[in-house]
């Protein structure tokens, strides 16, 4: 649940392949002149025996390079004309650290993912596996583990390869979630539903991969399908909190997750300019998140232990 609000609300804000600024004749000149005097025989070379090994390794090239200075370029000219900073491709324009594209939103990724595996372990130490949950909620910890790790590389190192993984991975995720809700509400009481949608969402995430990969990435097609299930994933969450909040003590936790994920997500809609060149509404928007992994595993520990006394004691599942 947690990483579904997360990313389907990410995917929503996701950019265009170009902007106000590599639409310059300015940077266009730039980055041309740049290519044709650097990116070719010797000064080439030389480049490459200079260029740092993680450079080269994360695939940085001489005309990425050149890409780069020319952003700058342009941006000194813009600011020395009184305009507002462009963005480039898509992209506000990041100072670049080491390998790192989007220093700050990487970092963001990876605490996001560590903040995931820490509390998978406490959940693991302190759930029982015969807890009826305790597979689903691991497999579900595994695919958001998944998704952060493209999340992180994607911030590292914007490619056609980290762009589609990143959304694709973040696509599992919201399936997924939507499989977690089923097993949670009806799976429990009802095996073969949740066996049924399970197979209906690996032919949905077939087909949505497919498309995008074989037919058209369309963003916005995206962005429907990503904004659609992760609304009917938070409803049937929100449902679910209210008609258990006599009965689960700790039902309050799912819901407070819900509507600060809803309110954190605000952060995104400023999308301001980084400020010091690093630190951007979506680098903010993701170390918000970061704590709310907490009171999200402590929610499912509970509600895993729940399950497995009513279990022992022979009660019927809410």
């Amino acid at each position: 649940m947690l990483v579904v609000f997360i990313y389907s609300l990410c995917h929503l804000f996701m950019f265009p392949a170009s902007s106000q600024g590599d639409k310059e004749p300015v940077y266009r000149d730039c980055v041309k002149q740049c290519v044709r005097t650097n990116c070719t025989g010797a000064r080439l070379r030389g480049f490459q025996s200079a260029q740092p090994q993680y450079m080269a390794l994360t695939g940085w090239t001489c005309r990425d390079d050149c890409r780069y200075q020319c952003m700058w370029t342009t941006v000194g000219l813009y600011q020395a004309e009184g305009y507002s900073v462009p963005q480039f491709h898509g992209k506000w324009p990041f100072a670049r650290f080491l390998c790192f594209e989007e220093p700050a939103s990487a970092l963001a990724s990876l605490l996001n993912g560590l903040a995931c595996l820490l509390m998978l372990l406490r959940y693991r130490s302190t759930v029982p596996r015969q807890s009826p949950m305790y597979h689903t909620i691991n497999a579900f910890s595994l695919v958001s583990l998944n998704a952060w790790l493209w999340s992180t590389v994607f911030h590292t190192r914007d490619t056609y390869l980290t762009e589609k993984m990143d959304y694709f991975c973040a696509t599992a995720v919201i399936l997924y979630s939507i499989y977690l809700c089923c097993v949670r509400t009806l799976g429990l009481r009802r095996p073969g539903v949740s066996s049924m949608v399970g197979v209906l969402l690996i032919l949905a995430f077939t087909s949505h991969v497919s498309y995008l990969t074989f037919v058209s990435f369309d963003y916005g097609y995206n962005m429907a399908a990503n904004a659609t299930i992760g609304m009917v994933n938070l409803l049937w969450w929100l449902c679910w909190c209210w008609q258990n909040r006599r009965t689960l003590p700790y039902w309050w936790k799912c819901g407070l997750v819900v509507l600060l994920l809803h309110g954190l997500a605000l952060l995104e809609l400023l999308d301001f300019p980084p400020l010091l060149w690093v630190l951007d509404a979506h680098a903010v928007w993701h170390l918000s998140t970061i704590p709310v992994h907490f009171l999200f595993y402590s929610f499912l520990i509970d509600d895993s232990l729940y399950l497995l006394n009513t279990e022992k004691m022979g009660v019927k599942v809410e």
